[in-house]
C-alpha cells in the first residue's frame, strides 16, 4: 500500500488554536514550500484556501490538509474545507520535545503535522458532524452530568457520616433515594446548635443538586432516544444494545468508509488483543488504549449479553472449558461484538439490512 506522499503534490499542515491558525505547505518529499498564519474565522479559512491554491496549483484532487484538532479548535476549518471539496485528515497532538530545550512554535507544529501525515499509509479521517455531532454533544453533556451526580451522592454520604448524631439517626439505614428525599425536606431549626444548622443546610443543598442533575440526565436521555431511532433504529434491536450505547457506537464509528476494516474499528475501541506471550506461555491481554467511551459501550453490551443472551452464555461456557479465564472470555466477546457491529454499521443504510437484522 502506498503512502500519502506517493499520491499528492503537496500537504498543508495546520496547527489550530482558539483564535489563530498556523499553516505550512510541504512538498511530497517533506520540503517546506511556504508558511503563513491567520485568524480562526471565516475570513482566515478563505485566506488559507487561497494560500493552498498558490502553493499547490494542481487543485484539491492532488493535495491534502493535515489538521490538528478537527473536533475542537479545527472544527470550523474542517467543515469549511469539506464544503469546498478538500481532502482533510486528522493529526494527533504532536509529541512533546524529548528535552526541555526542544524547539516549540506553532509554525514548527504545522510543519510536523504535515510531515507526520506524509509518511503514513493509513490516514485518520475526521468524524462527520450533523446528526453525529448532535449525538456527541448530548452524550458528552449527559456523561458529565452523570459524573457530577455520582460525586454529589458521595458528598452526601460523607456529610451524613460526619453529621450530628440526631441527623445520622434520622438518615441511617435509609436507601439512597430516601436519603435524598429526606435531605431535600430538611428545614432549618433556629434552636439547634450552629453545627447542626449548617449541616442541615449542606445536606439540603447537596440533595437539591442531585435532583437537579438527575432531571438534567433524564432530559438528555429523552433527547437521545428519538435521535438514535431516526439514525439507526435497527441498532437498538441488537441484543444488549440500548440507546446510550448505540449513540456512543454511532459517534465513534461516524460514517461508512472512515475506518478501513473491522480490525481498525476494534483497535479504535481498544478491543484488539495485545500479545503478552513469554517463554512457553502464549497469551493475550486487554487493550488499555483506544476510544475508552466506545470500549465502555462494548463492555456494557458484553455484560448484558452474558447475563441475558443464551447464545452468549453458551459461548462463554465453551471458551471457559477451553481454559480461558473470565477476563479472557470478556475480551474475546468484546472483539466479536466489535466485528459484528462494524459489519452492520458499514451496511446499515444499504438494501439487505433487514435481512441482516433478522438474522
Amino acid at each position: 500500500m502506498s503512502i500519502l506522499a506517493d499520491t499528492v503534490d503537496g500537504v498543508i499542515g495546520v496547527d489550530t488554536h482558539r483564535d489563530t491558525l498556523a499553516a505550512a505547505a510541504l512538498s511530497p518529499v517533506g520540503g517546506i514550500l511556504a508558511q503563513t498564519a491567520t485568524r480562526a474565522d471565516a475570513t482566515g479559512y478563505q485566506q488559507l484556501l487561497e494560500f493552498a491554491d498558490t502553493q499547490t496549483p494542481s487543485g484539491p484532487a492532488r493535495r491534502c490538509w493535515a489538521v490538528e484538532g478537527t473536533g475542537s479548535y479545527g472544527a470550523g476549518l474542517t467543515a469549511f474545507l469539506h464544503t469546498h471539496g478538500e481532502r482533510v485528515v486528522e493529526v494527533a497532538r504532536p509529541k512533546r520535545p524529548a528535552r526541555r530545550t526542544g524547539a516549540k512554535t506553532d509554525a514548527i507544529d504545522a510543519v510536523g503535522a504535515a510531515r507526520e501525515t506524509l509518511g503514513h499509509q493509513h490516514q485518520t479521517l475526521p468524524r462527520r458532524r450533523g446528526d453525529r455531532e448532535a449525538l456527541r454533544v448530548l452524550l458528552t453533556t449527559r456523561r458529565h452530568a452523570t459524573s457530577g451526580r455520582v460525586a454529589a451522592i458521595n458528598q452526601l454520604k460523607a456529610l451524613i457520616v460526619g453529621a450530628p448524631e440526631e441527623l445520622r439517626a434520622e438518615l441511617r439505614g435509609v436507601a439512597t433515594k430516601g436519603q435524598i428525599d429526606r435531605c431535600v425536606g430538611l428545614r432549618d431549626r433556629p434552636a439547634r446548635p450552629l453545627e447542626h444548622r449548617m449541616t442541615v443546610c449542606a445536606l439540603r443543598t447537596t440533595a437539591g443538586r442531585i435532583r437537579a442533575l438527575q432531571a438534567e440526565i433524564d432530559q438528555l436521555t429523552a433527547a437521545l432516544d428519538p435521535l438514535v431511532a431516526s439514525i439507526a433504529p435497527w441498532l437498538v434491536e441488537l441484543p444488549g444494545v440500548g440507546p446510550i450505547t448505540a449513540a456512543q457506537i454511532l459517534v465513534s464509528w461516524s460514517y461508512a468508509g472512515r475506518l478501513r476494516s473491522e480490525a481498525a474499528f476494534a483497535a479504535l475501541a481498544g478491543t484488539n488483543p495485545i500479545p503478552a506471550s513469554s517463554g512457553q506461555v502464549t497469551r493475550h491481554r486487554l487493550n488499555r488504549s483506544g476510544d475508552r467511551q466506545l470500549n465502555a459501550a462494548l463492555h456494557t453490551i458484553a455484560l448484558t449479553r452474558l447475563r441475558y443472551d443464551p447464545e452468549t452464555r453458551a459461548y462463554a461456557a465453551r471458551r471457559t472449558t477451553q481454559g480461558k479465564t473470565r477476563r479472557d472470555v470478556k475480551r474475546c466477546l468484546k472483539r466479536s461484538i466489535a466485528r459484528q457491529l462494524f459489519k452492520l454499521l458499514e451496511r446499515y443504510d444499504q438494501p439487505g439490512v433487514e435481512i441482516i437484522r433478522a438474522a
